[in-house]
């Protein structure tokens, strides 16, 4: 008796590689128009700061340039009351600028995760302590605190802003992470790897944190943008240091100069401006990555593009 060995092979999805998963991503966020002009912006901005020394014209705190000049060929952004070039001050202040706002969001956000995922997958009275104190800092004026932290500090350089930046830049974003931390603590992917022996780090990094991705992401280009109008409300107030280049100090001096009562308009321009496109990229960038992370955005996105190319193609009657 013989036996029939035509058996259907068992076909198995492919599972996509590392690498290609990676590259889809970029595909899927360099796709979104929006994110990709957001992050043009940014990246411009990252190498002016990276190269500002090269790139700038003047040099920044020479004076030997005819005071309150408007924007000309040879200083694009005129020249300040005591005869400073404008451009060459704001591309040498964007490195102090962007230094202390992506290193504040990168602290400000490590601390969110850690003070406000981490107590609430434990819970209990660790979640308890954590959330009041969260509480508190989300009842005190963020920019009053600020004032008060910075005036009794004696030395209120680059990495002492961003120190305080950081420090009180949390709250926020452990409020939001903490919230949907417990969505996931009882699902059922967490509750099979704590069966399975996992620890309570491997957990958070390898099971939920990548579930919670966007807003990772968004809080720390939001806590980027807030440290670096921060940096820029302190230094305006004359709470940093007036002899260190930034934006911010740029809008200082330019306020002291008295810029609108004698018409130098573009002293102001300048910084304020470019203030305003960094905070424009960091908006832009984030809706990619909401798309990227919301299958109902990429759906709404499918949808919009094969009803206009249903319209494209549709004929024309005259």
């Amino acid at each position: 008796m013989t036996q029939s060995s035509d058996l259907e092979p068992v076909v198995r999805p492919a599972i996509p590689k590392p690498r290609a998963h990676r590259s889809s991503v970029w595909r899927g966020f360099f796709g979104n128009k929006k994110a990709a002009f957001g992050f043009g912006i940014f990246a411009v901005f990252v190498v002016i700061a990276i190269f500002a020394p090269l790139l700038a014209p003047y040099n920044p705190q020479a004076t030997v340039f005819t005071p309150l000049q408007g924007p000309s060929w040879h200083h694009w952004f005129g020249t300040t009351a005591t005869g400073q070039d404008v451009l060459s001050q704001m591309i040498i202040g964007s490195r102090v600028s962007l230094g202390i706002g992506i290193s504040a969001g990168i602290m400000a956000t490590a601390l969110a995760i850690l003070l406000g995922m981490l107590p609430a997958y434990l819970g209990g009275k660790t979640d308890t302590i954590f959330t009041t104190i969260t509480n508190i800092m989300l009842v005190i004026p963020g920019l009053p605190l600020l004032i008060v932290i910075t005036a009794y500090v004696h030395q209120t350089d680059t990495w002492t802003l961003a120190l305080v930046l950081g420090l009180t830049g949390w709250a926020w974003g452990a409020r939001v992470l903490r919230s949907q931390t417990l969505t996931y603590v009882r699902r059922d992917f967490v509750v099979a790897a704590r069966l399975a022996g996992a620890s309570h780090w491997h957990i958070l990094i390898h099971e939920i944190l990548p579930n919670m991705l966007s807003l990772v992401v968004a809080n720390l280009m939001f806590a980027t943008l807030g440290a670096v109008l921060a940096t820029a409300s302190l230094q305006f107030l004359g709470l940093g240091n007036p002899n260190s280049m930034s934006w911010g100090t740029m809008l200082y001096w330019a306020q002291v100069g008295q810029a609108l009562l004698n018409g130098a308009w573009w002293w102001l321009v300048a910084p304020g401006a470019a203030i305003a496109l960094f905070g424009s990229s960091m908006a832009l960038m984030n809706f990619g990555v909401d798309e990227l992370t919301n299958p109902r955005l990429r759906q709404a996105r499918r949808i919009s593009k094969e009803f206009s190319r249903k319209q494209s193609r549709r004929p024309t009657h005259d």
